[in-house]
């Protein structure tokens, strides 16, 4: 799983800005593979949902398969036990998650076929819980 190695702070507080009608500018072409798994929506990605993206398009990939991260989960994600009452401070962490914004790409692959690049793409975009899009170069 990917999370910082460290952190200034090591609980944020909650965004309070619109997110709504944003769209990505930075990341948002394809830039180290031919093809690039596209967000077409907002949402956050934990990092267990990186990774399971990310070994699913590994496998279908294969040994010739390049593969891209562009996304790194920096942000801490708080929450309570179950069954706790209200007050008591913040949660404790829980896990590190991105904000991802309609345009971003998320992953690049290269070395292999149209086909087999966009199958694995499609494979990994399956494990995310934001809508995304193949995108060629």
């Amino acid at each position: 799983m990917l999370f910082p190695k460290k952190v200034k702070f090591r609980k944020w507080q909650k965004k309070r800005t619109k997110m709504e009608g944003r769209v990505e500018t930075r990341g948002a072409d394809v830039s180290f593979g031919s093809f690039g798994l596209k967000a077409a929506a907002l949402g956050r990605l934990t990092s267990n949902q990186i990774e399971a993206a990310r070994k699913a398009a590994s496998r279908q990939l294969g040994k010739t398969g390049r593969m891209w991260i562009r996304v790194f989960p920096d942000r801490p994600v708080t929450s309570k036990p179950a069954e706790v009452p209200m007050g008591g401070g913040k949660g404790d962490l829980d896990g590190y998650c991105i904000e991802v914004l309609p345009g971003r790409i998320l992953f690049e692959v290269d070395g292999v076929t149209e086909e087999v690049a966009r199958e694995a793409l499609r494979k990994a975009g399956t494990k995310l819980p934001i809508k995304v899009g193949v995108v060629a170069r």
